[in-house]
């Protein structure tokens, strides 16, 4: 079975968000794959040992995110690569699943694409769904656990209300929770094998595509309004003096 786990890097969970200009600013804050997407290559490689098969690890950005790859061949992965081109910098989810969709059909035969259930920096949750669509395969999301008979995926979806089984006829996409499983700590032997890994990089030509053009925009990030009160403390000899001079003080301010 060929699967596929989709990745991104993002900032670390420490990272503080900034206004600066009116745009989102992570500073300088290291980046990191996204926490729930390692997730998702677990439930990934959880499929490759059940079922047989191969995991490949598939992000869209920077170059700087081959190291986020990498941590996904360290887990256990058997491939990785990046998609990345200056035309993607500013993807919404529904450029990012156009992108995906994309490179899915051009690494062929996968059987299951597998995500985590959000980002962390968007934390949208759209992609998931969005690339099933494009790609024309059923969607099993928030799945907790995963089971393959034959040509079908039965998953127990994970929601606030309780547990749901789903069926679905493969190949299918799925997004993952945290129920799949603590995703397993790199071995120093799949570090080194990390380490080594040629990673190729496909730009939108080498996919036949064009940049998708943003459906949804941030144009500008408005900092809330400094929020001052000032407080007066009434006092008096008496309940009654503090009474009548409060009273006093409401007719003056006209809240009577």
């Amino acid at each position: 079975m060929k699967i596929i786990a989709c990745i991104k890097q993002v900032p670390d969970s420490e990272a503080k968000v900034k206004a600066e200009g009116g745009q989102v600013s992570w500073g300088d804050a290291p980046l990191v794959i996204n926490p729930f997407d390692e997730y998702a290559v677990e439930g990934a490689l959880q499929q490759k040992e059940a079922t047989g098969g191969t995991v490949t690890a598939l992000c869209v950005g920077p170059e700087s995110a081959k190291e986020a790859l990498k941590h996904a061949l360290a887990m256990g992965a058997d491939e990785a690569i990046l998609v990345s081109d200056a035309a993607l910098n500013d993807l919404d989810t529904a450029g990012a699943a156009k992108v995906l969709a994309a490179a899915i059909q051009k690494i062929g035969s996968a059987d299951m694409v597998v995500f985590g259930r959000q980002t962390l920096d968007n934390g949208a949750g759209l992609t998931p769904p969005q690339t099933a669509r494009l790609l024309g395969y059923p969607m099993l999301g928030l799945a907790g656990s995963i089971k393959v008979e034959g040509s079908a995926v039965t998953v127990e979806r994970v929601l606030e209300e309780g547990r749901q089984i789903m069926k679905a006829n493969l190949p299918a996409v799925l997004s993952v929770v945290q129920s799949i499983g603590e995703p397993r700590y790199p071995s120093f032997m799949g570090i080194r094998k990390a380490s080594k890994a040629n990673i190729p990089v496909w730009s939108l030509s080498d996919l036949g595509a064009s940049a998708p053009a943003a459906v949804v925009t941030r144009s500008e990030l408005v900092t809330p309004p400094t929020n001052t009160r000032e407080v007066e403390m009434i006092t008096g000899e008496s309940p009654a003096e503090i009474a009548e001079k409060l009273a006093d003080k409401i007719i003056a301010e006209k809240v009577l």
